[in-house]
């Protein structure tokens, strides 16, 4: 950062026309320090704006695929040496990690909100969720990658193994919606099992992503071990695909598809999260007023722009007019803007192209016969792509959002007779990411749960209570993707499972001079004492 502004990401930048190292948003030098991480030989930049009244932020160097081909083999060679390195080693830096995320929260909010447009809180949770994800897997490293004993073959005289060997270099795509979680979140149990990491933040959102790999580097993980490019998705995103072990993408359902086939042709894996069209159902007993506070979290949070936050709200016949009176009385209360201020509700979407999609199917429900009951517009006045939270009532399926993604401020109300067609209601359409559902009985607030088709499913919360418990698997189920993030599935994706046994005196075949027939009856014996014993 340059000595006149200590802090430039809160103290805003000097005018351009009198200081030759502004930006308009950030500090140069503050952006050129996090840029020169990319691997890029291209000569070519991207500019990058900010959703906060447009104002410039980057020019971000683009990588070719040639640069790519360079971040895999430098990753590579790191490493060979960081998978020797110990596991407690290994997790020590991921807790290192969590306090530096912590000591550094105040700028890394502040970049988020400038990149994103988000609110302020929405800002810190990603922080949050990244500090709890360091702090789980490093606390978990030995339960989930410690090499365990099997049941040999025979007691005593088989003794076999399980280890779990890292993949070697996985390759992260990630999107711009939650730029600091996705860009380490799914990388940091990688790094913990052992494994290189080439990483393709979405373009609109590079800088959060860079200011994150500085801060691996401050918590000793190797410099090369975490390599970042930057570029088109149809060439960078394929090169990526072309050299890693593992691919983790999180994106849509399109795209998702299409590096499903390109790993399939490698025959490596993958794990892809995808589009949804998320369900909430109140059920006929639940409190209306907390379910109306948690409906406001559940749509608007991060402007709607949140693979597993609700677009279809689905309310018993018994309650649904109070509930509708709170929600909407609670959505109209909301503080709208594009700033760093702790004080709004929600924040910005975050482009142009984002905005017309919102307002694509807003238009679009209202000329078919929905009813606005509150937002609809949006909003210049308090930054280029706000949008009002916006509530319909009378969506049909010749609606564009009845069945497709919004990912944004807009939410249809449904009213249901009988909990089993709510139950078919949620399940219908080709998405199955989460769900929620709000009653006073847990357990039927459980059993309802358990028929719904998707990968989470939160009881009287909208998402955090899956997705902040660490030790719980996150995914979709059908056209939301394969693959989970999350406890023991999303770590032990990045490794390969290996069994060693080892075979004491006496060898599974005929002793030396012993007939086959005569060593099937003693193997069959051998099998028969066995299973009376009850072994496995």
């Amino acid at each position: 950062m340059s000595e006149q502004r200590a802090n430039p990401l809160t103290d805003g930048p000097a005018d351009p026309e009198h200081d030759s190292t502004a930006a308009y948003g950030l500090d140069r030098s503050y952006v050129a320090a996090l840029t020169r991480r990319i691997v890029s030989t291209t000569g070519e930049t991207r500019a990058v704006f900010s959703p906060i009244g447009g104002a410039p932020l980057a020019h971000v160097p683009q990588s070719g695929a040639g640069d790519v081909s360079e971040a895999f083999s430098r990753a590579r060679h790191a490493q060979a040496a960081w998978a020797a390195t110990p596991l407690d080693e290994r997790a020590a830096t991921l807790l290192r990690l969590h306090d530096i995320l912590l000591d550094r929260q105040e700028e890394l909010i502040d970049l988020v909100v400038w990149e994103s447009g988000k609110a302020r809180k929405d800002a810190y949770l990603e922080v949050a969720h990244v500090a709890l994800t360091a702090r789980y897997y490093a606390r978990t490293a030995h339960e989930h990658l410690d090499s365990r004993r099997v049941g040999g073959m025979f007691p005593v005289l088989t003794r076999a193994e399980v280890h779990r060997v890292p993949k070697g270099v996985v390759g992260i795509i990630s999107p711009w919606n939650y730029p600091l979680t996705m860009a380490l979140c799914d990388g940091l149990p990688a790094l913990l099992a052992g494994n290189a990491v080439v990483a393709k933040p979405d373009a609109q959102t590079m800088l959060t992503a860079l200011l994150a790999a500085q801060l691996l580097d401050e918590a000793g993980f190797p410099p090369d071990l975490w390599q970042v490019v930057a570029g088109p998705g149809p060439e960078v995103g394929g090169a990526i695909v072309a050299g890693a072990d593992y691919v983790c993408f999180t994106g849509s359902t399109a795209t998702g598809r299409t590096i499903a086939r390109q790993c399939a042709e490698r025959l490596i894996g993958c794990s892809l999260e995808l589009g949804g069209k998320n369900p909430m159902l109140v059920l006929r007993d639940a409190d209306v007023h907390r379910a109306a506070e948690g409906a406001v979290r559940a749509v608007f949070s991060n402007a709607g722009q949140l693979c597993v936050s609700m677009e279809r709200l689905f309310v018993a016949d018994q309650v649904y007019d109070r509930f509708v009176d709170a929600f909407v009385s609670r959505t109209q209360a909301m503080t709208l803007g594009a700033s760093q201020d702790w004080s709004v509700d929600m924040g910005s979407l975050i482009s142009q192209a984002q905005l017309d999609t919102v307002t694509r199917h807003v238009e679009d429900a209202v000329a078919k016969g929905a009813r606005v009951l509150t937002g609809g517009r949006a909003r210049p006045d308090l930054g280029p792509f706000v949008y009002e939270p916006t509530v319909l009532e009378g969506v049909s399926a010749d609606m564009e959002c009845f069945g497709k993604e919004t990912f944004g401020p807009v939410v249809s109300l449904y009213r249901f007779h009988s909990e089993d067609e709510a139950v078919e209601r949620s399940n219908d359409g080709m998405y199955g990411l989460n769900a929620s559902v709000w009653t006073r009985d847990g357990a039927r607030g459980r059993a309802v749960a358990r028929r719904i088709r998707c990968g989470t499913v939160n009881v009287n919360e909208a998402y955090g209570a899956t997705f902040g418990s660490l030790g719980a698997p996150m995914g979709g189920m059908r056209e939301s993707g394969m693959g989970r993030r999350q406890g023991a599935e999303g770590i032990h994706r990045y490794t390969e499972v290996q069994s060693v046994a080892t075979q004491r005196l006496v060898p599974i075949a005929p002793l030396f001079g012993m007939s086959e027939e005569t060593n099937a009856k003693v193997l069959t014996a051998s099998l028969r004492l066995l299973n009376k014993l009850g072994r496995a």
